[in-house]
């Protein structure tokens, strides 16, 4: 049987920090690798990159704790962000599908 997306439960992966500043946060992550060093030593990249999440996608990882499916998070966006939010689930979706794509989140059973 075919898992529903809707029914996964992200949560931030372990290791990565955050910063949040009044509920807009700002993923900090450390740029590891043979190659990112020869690109800090070479071309001045920096050991820390920043990712700031609009307010939605702000609202959606703090409510990524592993326990907490995709889709019951779609309510809580839903009753803060109301029609501001539409497609709902479309962007929820989306959003996890590009956090799971740069390896900052985890699914938990």
């Amino acid at each position: 049987m075919k898992e529903n997306y809707l029914e996964k439960k992200p949560s931030l992966k372990e290791g990565i920090s955050f910063e949040e500043k009044n509920g807009i946060i700002t993923l900090c992550i450390e740029n590891k690798g043979i190659m990112n060093k020869i690109a800090q030593k070479l071309f001045g990249k920096p050991k820390l990159s920043y990712i700031h999440l609009d307010e939605l996608g702000s609202f959606a990882l703090a409510l990524a704790d592993g326990k907490t499916s995709i889709l019951e998070m779609g309510e809580a966006v839903k009753g803060k962000f109301g029609e501001k939010a539409e497609p709902l689930y479309e962007r929820l979706a989306k959003f996890f599908q590009v956090m799971d794509s740069y390896a900052f989140i985890e699914w938990k059973e």
